[in-house]
């Protein structure tokens, strides 16, 4: 009850970083103060927002050309990246790897702000053969602005939040996709097999007929077999055959239970639901 209490590791601390320094050696002391040290954190943030605008004023041309704004952004991409592993290796030594509970690859932030590092590094050195794909490492790039999120707590608790809610939407997509599922096998009930008729051409029986700038799907070239609605090929100049793909290649169609769930979802979006209205008529 009287004793001494007992001294407990700081947050953030651990027994020892990368097994060498302790809680009181002073490069871990000097290291732990500079990545505290509020100045620092403002430079961070600065050289983060700094980056975003440099990838932001990007511009590339045909054939892997640039511009020369561009040749001359490309070459600050060696200092953010110098700032941003001196930042990383600052809060290694200050608070460990991975080990312990309080290190640095313990959290969720840092390991993100560690992968943008190293991919970033990879693509410094081309040399590395054709089989890494260079271009795709550098797409990681758009990551870089997340690291403000590590930056700013306030904004880590908001992501937290959104991430939070998204659990109890999950019904409600579940509810989404229950909806799919029936009109999409609706769908495949009345139109399977039906969107592969189209116009061709008598002079040339493989050469579909477009109607303005696509191909239009057809019900017959005998205008007293049509049903109401449906369209009817010219007899005179064409005629209507089974062996069209279909609207955009086949894929908006409801022959499959995933091209019924993926037109069904075109339509919902609102976005090109009337060409599919007027091609279900057409038939």
């Amino acid at each position: 009850m009287g004793g001494p209490k007992k001294e407990e590791t700081p947050p953030g601390g651990g027994p020892t970083s990368l097994f060498i320094l302790t809680e009181d050696n002073p490069i871990r002391k000097y290291t732990r103060f500079i990545i505290e040290w509020p100045p620092f954190e403002y430079t961070v943030l600065l050289t983060i927002i700094a980056n975003c605008v440099v990838l932001a004023l990007e511009e590339h041309l045909p054939e892997c050309d640039k511009t020369v704004l561009a040749q001359k952004l490309e070459k600050t991409e060696t200092y953010f990246l110098c700032i941003f592993c001196v930042e990383a290796s600052l809060k290694i030594l200050a608070l460990g790897l991975v080990l312990h509970k309080h290190s640095y690859l313990r959290n969720i932030w840092n390991i993100m702000d560690f992968f943008v590092v190293v991919t970033g590094f990879m693509t410094q050195f081309p040399q590395l053969g054709p089989e890494v794909d260079l271009r795709t490492l550098r797409a990681i790039r758009v990551l870089r602005p997340l690291k403000l999120v590590s930056g700013i707590p306030s904004l880590q608790v908001v992501l937290k939040s959104i991430i939070k809610a998204m659990a109890p939407l999950l019904q409600i997509g579940l509810l989404v996709l229950f909806a799919i599922v029936i009109f999409a096998i609706i769908g495949l009930e009345f139109y399977s097999g039906a969107l592969h008729k189209t116009c061709y051409s008598l002079e040339d029986p493989n050469k579909p007929v477009k109607e303005g700038e696509s191909e239009t799907p057809c019900n017959t070239d005998n205008a007293t077999d049509k049903s109401g609605g449906s369209y009817v090929c010219n007899y005179t100049t064409s005629m209507c055959l089974e062996k069209w793909d279909g609207p955009n290649s086949g894929i908006t169609s409801f022959d499959n239970i995933g091209f019924a769930m993926l037109t069904v979802f075109q339509c919902i979006t609102m976005e090109g639901w009337t060409a599919i209205l007027y091609w279900v008529n057409d038939i």
